[in-house]
């Protein structure tokens, strides 16, 4: 069988619209995350606070996992975006579960402590994956 570059690079533009929506889903959750957590991350990551960052950091990699499955496993653009809007939904609900295991985690947060912030990330990113394995269909 005779190879052409051509027959490499002729899905370039699937892979793009896939490619740009992955990373603009993947903007919008941590637009929507931040927004509906009570401290801002952003603003006590530039400070420093590594509990902030730890946070956050699972909650990305929770969200991107089952969007990463998403966007391998779709049929359409469409598919994916139902499975987007689904790991967003999933983040927030590990997120109040969280808070409701560990009264005071938003305080804890926002004053620096690790071990809560640890505990959140391992919560967000466990629940990703499980996410992310259900979506192979």
């Amino acid at each position: 069988m005779s190879y052409t570059i051509g027959e490499s690079i002729r899905y370039i533009d699937d892979f793009l619209i896939y490619f740009g929506l992955a990373l603009a889903l993947f903007v919008a959750f941590v637009f929507i995350y931040t927004a509906v957590t009570p401290y801002k991350e952003m603003k006590l990551i530039r400070e420093g606070n590594t509990a902030a960052s730890v946070s956050l950091f699972g909650a990305m990699i929770g969200f991107a996992l089952p969007l990463a499955s998403a966007v391998a496993n779709a049929t359409n653009v469409i598919d994916m975006l139902i499975f987007a809007v689904v790991a967003t939904v999933a983040q927030i609900v590990v997120f109040v579960v969280a808070r409701m295991v560990l009264p005071g985690l938003s305080g804890s947060i926002e004053d620096n402590n690790t071990a809560k912030a640890t505990f959140l990330a391992a919560i967000s990113i466990s629940v990703g994956m499980l996410n992310a394995a259900a979506l192979v269909y």
